[in-house]
């Protein structure tokens, strides 16, 4: 491979933005953001939409104070409006005395409240009203900035600013510059008393403060979206990790049966003398799908086994276990009843496993939140399925145990278990200041002639 280099002669010219100088990118990006932020429809329409009535304070005032809470900041950019009107129409030649003095406060009034629904054409409109407004009042003594004119730039400055961007803040401030030190030269001379410092200061620290609050405000936005994205990402990670836990635990039941129903199948033909070959071509086929379907269901839902996952050596526990479960609360300090009503029958094991689960976790929330509260646990037994209901009372005035908080994991286990059985579930707070957990989990019946 040849490598071939061809060097530009030196007079030739540079084409292109990339052989530019850095300097030159930077003033054309600065142009170009001037012009969008200043020039580009500088009067489209731009209503200024009504407060936020989300802040912790505004959410407790009643419903119509907190609607009108939403037109505070229009109230109060018409009250200043009327402040300039005033102050406009008394600081002329003759104040308040003639028209001319009353066309000047409305000349500064009108950028003002032009900042509800043209926020840039206002900022114009303000620079244009200046010179007019100082013109009026030929007999002033303030230059470029009548009393009543200075108020309205530096409230139109500010709403502006608080209305767009920092970077639309700055251009207002450089344009204002700009126009105080042209007038001072081209127009003031100096027969007159330029008021073009104290703007200048008076509007950049205004602005700072109206910059800070925009970088404050953007950063609380993003903490609060990366806080919802962390929330959310909790939320998936507690219901995948519980669905992983009810996995396995549905496939050490399943297992286990499916294990038995093989070996059964396997023994069957040799406790029947001299059975039929149907029967025992019956048997090896009711093996060979057993076998099959352990094998498929240890490879599907083998994967949600971590590595170091052991499985446990006792058998899942049952509604049968709930005594022992009670008592180990009882010996933390509340009291715990235990009701059973309707005839009580063995219950296909994944639903009393997830019962027993139910109530364990019930239970630990009500440890965990109510600490010293009674308890009342409640077993029925219907016909098309099984009732589970918790009560926990209120937490004991005087409790030298405080309540731990959590972060709802409980709930979201107990009612992904719930839905996998396709079962019915409600939970929330009782009228006496507890809490109640109440679980139906169907199980079909099965009839003898089925069997």
């Amino acid at each position: 491979m040849t490598e071939t280099t061809h060097q530009q002669p030196a007079g030739a010219p540079r084409t292109g933005d990339g052989d530019r100088s850095p300097e030159y990118r930077l003033a054309q990006n600065a142009l170009q953001g001037l012009r969008q932020d200043l020039f580009h429809d500088p009067f489209a329409y731009r209503p200024m939409g009504p407060r936020p009535t989300t802040g912790p304070l505004l959410r407790r005032l009643p419903t119509r104070i907190r609607t009108a809470a939403e037109r505070l900041p229009h109230a109060v950019v018409g009250a200043i409006a009327l402040l300039t009107l005033l102050i406009g129409a008394v600081s002329g030649s003759e104040p308040g005395g003639d028209a001319r003095a009353l066309l000047t406060g409305l000349l500064c009034a009108l950028p003002v409240v032009a900042t509800l629904t043209r926020p840039v054409g206002a900022f114009w409109l303000s620079i244009a009203v200046s010179p007019v407004t100082a013109l009026l009042n030929g007999g002033g003594s303030d230059w470029p900035w009548m009393p009543g004119a200075f108020v309205s730039h530096l409230t139109v400055l500010v709403v502006v600013a608080l209305r767009t961007r920092p970077r639309t803040a700055v251009w207002m401030w450089v344009v204002t510059a700009a126009y105080a030190i042209l007038s001072d030269i081209f127009i003031g001379g100096s027969y007159y008393y330029t008021n073009g410092g104290p703007m200048l200061v008076t509007s950049a620290f205004a602005l700072l403060v109206v910059c800070l609050w925009h970088v404050r405000h953007t950063a609380q936005q993003e903490v609060t979206a990366q806080q919802t994205v962390t929330a959310q990402e909790r939320s998936r990670r507690t219901l995948l990790e519980e669905r992983t836990t009810i996995a396995r635990e549905l496939h050490d039941v399943v297992a286990h049966h499916m294990s038995v129903v093989a070996i059964q199948a396997e023994a069957a033909p040799y406790r029947v003398a001299n059975p039929p070959e149907e029967l025992e071509r019956a048997f090896a086929t009711i093996r060979e799908n057993a076998v099959a379907a352990l094998t498929e269901l240890r490879r599907i839902l083998g994967v949600v086994r971590a590595e170091d996952y052991e499985a446990p050596d006792a058998p899942q526990p049952t509604l049968a276990d709930l005594d022992a479960l009670l008592v180990n609360v009882r010996d933390a300090g509340p009291a715990v009843e235990k009701v059973v009503t309707g005839a009580v029958r063995e219950l296909p094991p994944g639903v009393e496993l997830s019962a027993y689960r139910i109530v364990q976790e019930a239970l630990s929330n009500s440890l965990r939140h109510a600490p010293g509260a009674s308890a009342r646990v409640e077993i029925g037994y219907v016909l098309g399925g099984l009732g589970v209901r918790v009560v926990n009372g209120p937490m004991p005035a005087p409790s030298l145990v405080k309540p731990s908080p959590g972060a709802g994991h409980g709930i979201t286990g107990m009612r992904e278990r719930v839905a996998m059985l396709n079962g019915e579930m409600t939970a929330g707070p009782t009228e006496d200041g507890g809490y109640e957990v109440a679980v139906f989990l169907p199980v079909t019946a099965v009839n003898e002639g089925d069997a």
